[in-house]
């Protein structure tokens, strides 16, 4: 047997297990809405109990805390952190997902609405009125979508390797802009973040004291699991709309919708805008809970990670997208025992899932779909050839 032929036969081996794969994964999903409405009401509830509950969590013989390792973090704290960036992918999937615009620099978005919730609301800036955490975030989110329209309107028609070049360029604008600039406070970044309001409540350890602060990251975990919650809504909501089934023909073929009708850069416009006002959502958020935000937040790698995990999920899938941000942020952090072999180990395992599940983890019916017809043309390409 030829080298040509063997690689043919672990490709075909590949493609059978990942049919497989497809098939046990559709087939889950018919027998979870074959269950009465009832029982799946009462497993989404206990689902979302254990995910209140898991800051507090602890399982005999299950290591799953992160300060359960040498050096780890808090629990709480990295459980804060990826559910802030589970709310930037579920942005970020608007954008690549649904209405298939690459964008590299969305971690752009992510820093205004983090910067804007320090000048409005921090001691440190210059900005002499100073708001509340309640008046602040709305001023992030509608800076944070002014500037998606600022970055998109000219730079939407362009398209795939030179949109993605753009915006990348955008991410590192906004970069050199926090290094440089007087009013971000260069390298030292801003402190004195502006919380939201609350104290603990009544028979609880530490009744009467404030409830959000750096000292203690659950209260802010507990309050982004109810923003994605109510982000998760609203896209769907869109999702369902004109507006969604307008990405939707953008992403598969954009000259195509354009002659049925649909006007392409209004709607490249609006994912680009509503994605971005999530991306300021969720810096703000961040900036809230670190208590001070500065340009070293803003790195390449994080943008790419952030890309990464919206692949790695399955775009297009919200839950999808979730559980690729929740691998992506939280395996380096429970393995940080291998020390420098965790970035090495992470990449090869990334490496691993693209090449034997290109369309993710837990991608959309629509797009495994999609990807399963490509695939039965190449084969049918192949044995033509």
């Amino acid at each position: 047997m030829t080298l040509t032929d063997k690689l043919r036969t672990a490709g075909q081996k590949i493609r059978t297990a990942d049919e497989k794969r497809a098939s046990f994964i559709q087939g889950a999903r018919g027998r979870w809405h074959d269950l009465p409405k009832a029982w799946r009401i009462a497993a989404a509830l206990a689902g979302v109990v254990v995910l209140f509950a898991l800051p507090n969590l602890y399982i005999p013989g299950i290591p799953f805390r992160t300060d359960e390792v040498d050096g780890g973090n808090s629990f709480g704290f990295v459980l804060s952190t990826i559910a802030i960036y589970v709310l930037v992918a579920i942005g970020l999937n608007v954008v690549i997902g649904m209405a298939g615009l690459l964008d590299l620099g969305y971690i752009g978005f992510y820093a205004v609405g983090a910067y804007s919730v320090a000048l409005f609301g921090s001691p440190q800036s210059i900005v002499a009125t100073k708001f509340p955490w309640l008046i602040c975030v709305p001023i992030a989110i509608a800076l944070a979508m002014v500037s998606g329209v600022i970055l998109g309107t000219p730079t939407l028609r362009l398209r795939g390797d030179y949109l993605a070049i753009v915006t990348l360029g955008f991410g590192e604008i906004v970069r050199l802009i926090a290094v440089n600039a007087e009013f971000t406070n260069g390298t030292s970044g801003l402190g004195g973040m502006p919380t939201p309001p609350g104290t603990w409540p009544a028979g609880t350890e530490l009744e009467g004291t404030k409830l959000f602060s750096v000292n203690d990251s659950r209260p802010f975990y507990w309050l982004t699991l109810v923003l994605i919650f109510a982000v998760i809504f609203g896209v769907k909501q869109l999702e369902r709309s004109r507006v969604g089934r307008s990405w939707l023909a953008l992403r598969e073929d954009e000259d195509a919708a354009s002659l049925m009708g649909v006007a392409t850069f209004q709607f490249k416009l609006w994912a680009f805008a509503i994605g971005a006002g999530i991306g300021g959502l969720s810096g703000a958020m961040f900036a809230s809970r670190n208590g001070h935000f500065g340009s070293n937040s803003i790195t390449l790698l994080l943008s790419i990670m952030f890309v990464a995990a919206v692949v790695l999920g399955g775009q297009g899938n919200i839950l999808g997208v979730t559980v690729g941000t929740v691998l992506a942020f939280y395996l380096p952090e429970r393995f940080r025992s291998f020390a420098d072999k965790r970035d090495l180990i992470f990449g090869l395992a990334l490496i691993l899932i693209m090449v034997l599940r290109p369309q993710g983890l837990l991608p959309s019916r629509r797009r495994a779909r999609e990807l399963a017809d490509r695939r039965q043309e190449a084969k049918e390409a192949t044995i033509v050839g």
